[in-house]
């Protein structure tokens, strides 16, 4: 295994020691075990943009599953590494803010980190793995480890609702997506995305190629809130900040574009593929924004911008893959479109990773993120004040902070899509630019909010929870050092130019050629303009936001997809209720009736369909008087059984035919298997006599009657079971195998009884895993056990 596998798995293996060194060190906060890992993984992938600038790749393999193609391969790329960068970075920073965010003594910090950093190496998986089955792997990791997250206050229903509706809507996402990569696989006989993006030219006619175009869509746009999935990320806020600040703002909602991206060159040729993830991302980026203005949670705020960003970014992927469809990128836009994606997909995890901790050192030292109890609070948090106002005009695109230039790069595109002349384009593409001008009013609008609601105007003491005062310097850090780099890279962008952005956008773009260059003075121009009229309509709509702000009332509060979410969950398990009620009557006779019925129909049918069934006398042994005489008494006392009243008697019968079995053992000259059948026949029929000689009498209603359905079913399991075992032996394909033991028990495994050395050598796993069921149970009924004693002795004390 490679450096590079250990550094994806490390966070998994840290994981299994992290409740050890909770136990074992109560007085020291967990996180400071944590923090070191993220620190070394963010410098060990550093090392490797000396590679990437260069439009280099590090690939390393190790084989998993080579019968069907699965390598477990660790691919570096650009754009691998932006993300595998920004998931160590931000997590080193997120681990320090948790450290002093979270009390070690109010809060179960081994399972929080525990989730942390499972998420952490699930990501990590997900954007360095060159396979897609392992990708997927990764990616469906990254649902159950955030659900966990989400739900880690799982004593709140909010959250419990919160980690349920990501979990469902991510994982259905997963499952289509699945879909999408089996149909790549059909198509290019390999899961390995560096051959699929070479053979992407020769599937492109496929019919299979749009069903997978749409099936990885569907997962990219769950994973990424893409309206109408986007319904999730504003209830996950309910998880911590920290986890908010991660998840929400860095990592797993840039999953999904970063599956976009990942996946341009394999589909970018299909005009579908640009109009979905444009129109889909330009719709998503209005609708989050839109709805930002009404919240009044400074959490909810965040995440429909959150949301709106995500839309931002991949309606800029959505254009950007026209790029593919001109022969000179250098001198096209469209290039310049997947470049403003990647630059604004670095700085909103900047820009929104503070801003989430700040909201979170407001909720800490006010004890409410109600913006309607907040205010005036610039005085009592000077420092909060300051990288609030830095986040937000970033996040509204206002100069001289980085989201300004993303946002121009931004317009940019927009503009440009007028002279699109491929997919039609030129006719509905007019509408692009004039929406992202009107979500960029409402961005302006909700990022005012955030900021001034919060820290100015009337301070009302009266309604918080807790006096206010300045955090302490261990939760300000995190937040100053991103806050830090939106003012660093606003003056400076081109540090990342060759050696973040270039590669990046040449794995999305392979041989663009594009000439990175970022400046913030490019004239007179539209988007310059644009930008002013943002700043001019925002602050009119933000100063009369009481007056205009009821319009949204006129939106009806019941159709809306997060009631029709609710009602679909509720049918869904009405319906299910319903279903199993009709069969489900607490009978284990009827449930026994169903398995054999269909066990019956599904075999017969088959049996009938594929002309199965052979009766071959040839190689069937001669049969001996004393054999037909112990076959009668089994049948004589297998049925007597069914006629017998007294309990007692049934269990004597029963014991009679499992002896008269272990006599047909020593027939066939095998008494170890006859002393195996006869130990377990005495301790059987004892344990059911001990047990049964405490129940009641039967009651004459309870009396053995004649059933036509048991009947049938009874004689039905039992001729279909001949009828395959009379075919199974006269239809043998390969020879037996009991030739290979006889040859081989003494000399491989130094043994003379056969049937042990099958049991402990041959099949030593299967009689292990038995074992290992065996303890399970016993371990769930000795838990058991002592879980009603102490619901006893607390009865007693009571």
């Amino acid at each position: 295994m490679s450096l590079l596998h250990l550094a994806i798995i490390s966070p998994f293996l840290l994981a299994i020691f992290i409740p050890i060194l909770y136990k074992l060190f109560r007085n020291i906060h967990t996180g400071w075990f944590v923090l070191p890992l993220p620190i070394l993984l963010f410098s060990y992938f550093l090392s490797f943009i000396s590679i990437t600038s260069t439009h280099k790749t590090i690939t390393e393999s190790v084989p998993w599953i080579p019968a069907i193609g699965v390598d477990f391969i660790a691919k570096v790329d650009g754009l691998g590494l932006l993300f595998a960068l920004l998931i160590t970075g931000i997590g080193s920073l997120v681990v320090l803010y948790s450290i002093y965010y979270l009390s070690k003594d109010k809060e179960k910090l081994n399972t929080f980190y525990v989730y942390l950093l499972l998420f952490m190496g699930a990501m990590l998986g997900v954007v360095l793995s060159d396979n897609l089955i392992v990708l997927y792997t990764f990616w469906e990791f990254t649902s159950f480890s955030s659900f966990l997250l989400i739900g880690y206050w799982y004593d709140r229903e909010k959250s419990r609702y919160g980690a349920q509706k990501s979990m469902l809507i991510t994982v259905l996402g997963g499952l289509s997506m699945l879909g999408g990569i089996i149909l790549l696989y059909i198509m290019t006989g390999t899961f390995n995305i560096s051959e699929i993006i070479a053979q992407a030219a020769g599937i492109t006619e496929n019919p299979l190629f749009i069903p997978a175009l749409i099936c990885i869509l569907l997962g990219a746009f769950t994973k990424s809130a893409q309206f109408p999935f986007h319904i999730w990320l504003p209830d996950a806020m309910e998880a911590p900040t920290p986890v908010s600040a991660y998840l929400h703002s860095a990592t797993m909602v840039k999953a999904g574009i970063y599956l976009v991206a990942r996946m341009t060159p394999v589909f970018a040729s299909e005009g579908l593929w640009v109009w979905l993830i444009a129109g889909f991302g330009i719709a998503t980026l209005f609708w989050g924004s839109f709805n930002a203005v009404r919240q009044t949670d400074l959490k909810a705020i965040l995440a429909f911008s959150t949301i709106s960003q995500l839309g931002m970014i991949m309606s800029l992927l959505g254009l950007g893959a026209a790029a593919l469809h001109f022969d000179d990128v250098k001198n096209s836009f469209y290039g310049a479109a997947t470049l403003a994606a990647v630059f604004h997909l670095f700085n909103h995890a900047t820009f929104k990773g503070s801003l989430f901790m700040v909201v979170g050192i407001v909720d800490h030292e006010t004890g409410t993120r109600d913006i309607r109890k907040l205010g005036g609070l610039m005085n009592f948090m000077p420092i909060t004040f300051t990288l609030a106002i830095i986040g937000t005009f970033s996040m509204a695109g206002l100069p001289p902070f980085n989201g300004f230039l993303s946002k121009e790069m931004f317009f940019t595109g927009m503009i440009r899509v007028l002279e699109l002349d491929i997919f039609n384009f030129e006719t509905w593409g007019m509408l692009f630019p004039v929406i992202a001008w009107i979500a960029s009013v409402f961005t302006f609008i909700y990022s005012m909010v955030l900021v001034f609601k919060t820290f100015t105007g009337k301070y009302q003491p009266e309604k918080l929870e807790k006096k206010p005062h300045e955090a302490p310097m261990g939760m300000l850090i995190s937040p100053i050092v991103l806050a830090s780099l939106v003012i660093i890279i606003g003056f400076f962008p081109n540090i990342l130019a060759n050696s973040i952005l270039s590669p990046a956008l040449e794995s999305i773009l392979p041989n663009n050629n594009i000439d990175v260059h970022i400046s913030f003075w490019h004239g007179f121009k539209p988007e310059l303009f644009m930008t002013i009229g943002v700043i001019a309509l925002g602050i009119l709509l933000f100063l009369t936001l009481p007056k205009w702000k009821r319009v949204y009332d006129f939106f009806p509060k019941k159709l809306t997809l997060n009631r029709l979410y609710d009602n679909g969950i509720e049918l869904i398990q009405s319906a299910s209720n319903k279903l199993t009620k009709t069969y489900m009557n607490g009978s284990i006779r009827t449930y026994l009736v169903y398995i054999f019925a269909f066990f019956i129909f599904i075999l017969a049918t088959t049996i009938a369909v594929k002309n199965a069934f052979i009766f071959d006398t040839s190689n069937i042994s001669s049969i001996g008087f004393y054999e037909v005489l112990l076959a009668l008494a089994i049948v004589i006392g297998s049925i007597s059984i069914l006629f017998v009243n007294s309990r007692m008697t049934a269990i004597i019968l029963l014991g009679a035919v499992g002896y008269t079995v272990s006599l047909f053992y020593v027939l066939f000259r095998a008494p170890d298997l006859a002393l195996t059948q006869l130990v377990i026949e005495t301790i059987s029929v004892a344990l059911f006599l001990l047990c049964f000689y405490h129940l009641p009498k039967k009651r004459n209603e309870e009396r053995n009657r004649f059933k036509l359905t048991n009947a049938i079913i009874s004689i039905g399991v039992g001729a279909i079971v001949t009828v395959i075992a009379l075919s199974a032996h006269s239809n043998k394909v390969f020879d037996s195998i009991s030739e290979y033991y006889v040859e081989n028990t003494y000399t491989e495994a130094a043994g003379k009884n056969m049937v042990n050395v099958i049991l402990v050598d041959f099949r030593g796993f299967d009689t292990l895993f038995e074992i290992t069921v065996l303890t399970i149970a016993a371990l769930g009924i000795f838990a058991m056990i002592k879980l009603r004693m102490g619901g006893k002795k607390k009865n007693e004390n009571k």
